[in-house]
C-alpha cells in the first residue's frame, strides 16, 4: 500500500515539471540550464611558442610572476560571440586573477561569450578554485559592455570586485584559499573546462577582445602590485612578463595575443578560425 502511494506521488511529481518545462518559453528554458559558468582551471602549459610566448591549451593573454603579489586589476570590452546553428555549444571566457600560471589556485573574476547553438549568452562570474565557478545574476552582461575587474589579497583572504561600466553595476565576493601561493597575475581569455571525459570546452568565435585601458577608456587598469612591483603588465620586469598563444592539443593556433601598446598597459586576444 505505501509503496503505491510513493508511485503515485513520484509520478504526479514528474508529471507536473515535464508540465512546467512544456509551457515555459524556450528563452526562459535555455536561461534555467544553460546559463551556468564553467569550471576555470589553472594553465594547463602546451609549451613554447615560435615567437617565445607560452603555448597554453586552455588560456591566451598575458601573466606576470613574481611573489607574494596583493593585487591584479583589469578591464575589457565584452565580445560579441558569433555562433552558427548546428555548431554546438561554445565558450569563451575573459577574466582577471592571481594565480594559476604555475600553481594550483586561481582567484579570479570575469565574463563569458558563450554560444548556445546559434544563440549567444553572456554572463559575468567569479571563481575561488578549486571550489566551483558562481554565476553573478546580479549583473546584466551585454556584448560592447566595458567591464573592470580587480582582486586582491589582504588579512588572509582574496576579494574580487567586478563592475559593468555601461550599467553601473557591481559585484564583489570574498574568501580565504588554501595553498593559494600568489606568484602570478593573469589577464586571459580562456577556453573554460569540462566535457565530459574532464577536457577543455570548444572555444566560441568572439573575433577580438580589447584589454586594457588604452581600449577600454578605464584609467589604471591592466596592472598588478607584488613584493617589488606596482605597475602595469609592461612595467614588470622583462623576464616575468608573459605572452600566453592558446592551442589545440595537436599546437594549432586557437587565440593569440598581440603585443603590448606603447604604454605596456593593453593588448588584444584574436581568436584563430581553424
Amino acid at each position: 500500500m505505501l509503496r503505491s502511494v510513493l508511485m503515485k506521488l513520484m509520478l504526479s511529481n514528474r508529471i507536473g515539471l515535464l508540465g512546467l518545462l512544456a509551457i515555459l518559453p524556450a528563452a526562459a528554458q535555455v536561461a534555467t540550464t544553460e546559463i551556468s559558468p564553467r569550471q576555470h582551471h589553472p594553465m594547463h602549459f602546451h609549451g613554447m611558442h615560435d615567437d617565445g610566448t607560452v603555448e597554453s591549451e586552455n588560456w591566451s593573454g598575458y601573466a606576470v610572476t613574481g611573489k607574494q603579489f596583493t593585487q591584479a586589476v583589469g578591464s575589457w570590452t565584452v565580445p560579441a560571440a558569433t555562433c552558427t546553428k548546428g555548431i554546438g555549444n561554445l565558450y569563451s571566457s575573459f577574466w582577471v586573477g592571481i594565480d594559476g600560471y604555475s600553481s594550483n589556485t586561481v582567484e579570479q573574476t570575469g565574463t563569458d561569450s558563450d554560444c548556445h547553438g546559434a544563440t549567444p549568452l553572456y554572463y559575468a562570474w567569479y571563481e575561488f578554485y578549486p571550489k566551483a565557478s558562481v554565476l553573478i545574476s546580479s549583473l546584466t552582461i551585454s556584448p560592447g559592455d566595458e567591464m573592470m575587474a580587480e582582486v586582491s589579497y589582504s588579512g588572509n583572504e582574496f576579494t574580487v570586485t567586478i563592475t559593468d561600466h555601461n550599467t553601473g553595476q557591481t559585484f564583489s565576493a570574498s574568501s580565504k584559499v588554501a595553498g593559494a601561493q600568489r606568484t602570478s597575475a593573469e589577464w586571459i581569455a580562456e577556453a573554460p573546462c569540462c566535457t565530459q571525459s574532464g577536457g577543455i570546452l570548444p572555444l566560441a568565435d568572439f573575433g577580438i577582445v580589447s584589454l586594457g585601458e588604452d581600449y577600454t577608456g578605464l584609467n589604471t587598469t591592466n596592472v598588478a602590485t607584488d613584493s617589488t612591483t606596482t605597475g602595469a603588465i609592461g612595467t614588470f620586469p622583462k623576464n616575468k612578463v608573459n605572452g600566453i598563444t592558446m592551442v589545440s592539443s595537436g599546437g594549432v593556433n586557437e587565440a593569440v595575443p598581440g603585443a603590448l601598446t606603447s604604454d605596456k598597459t593593453s593588448f588584444q586576444v584574436t581568436w584563430v578560425s581553424q
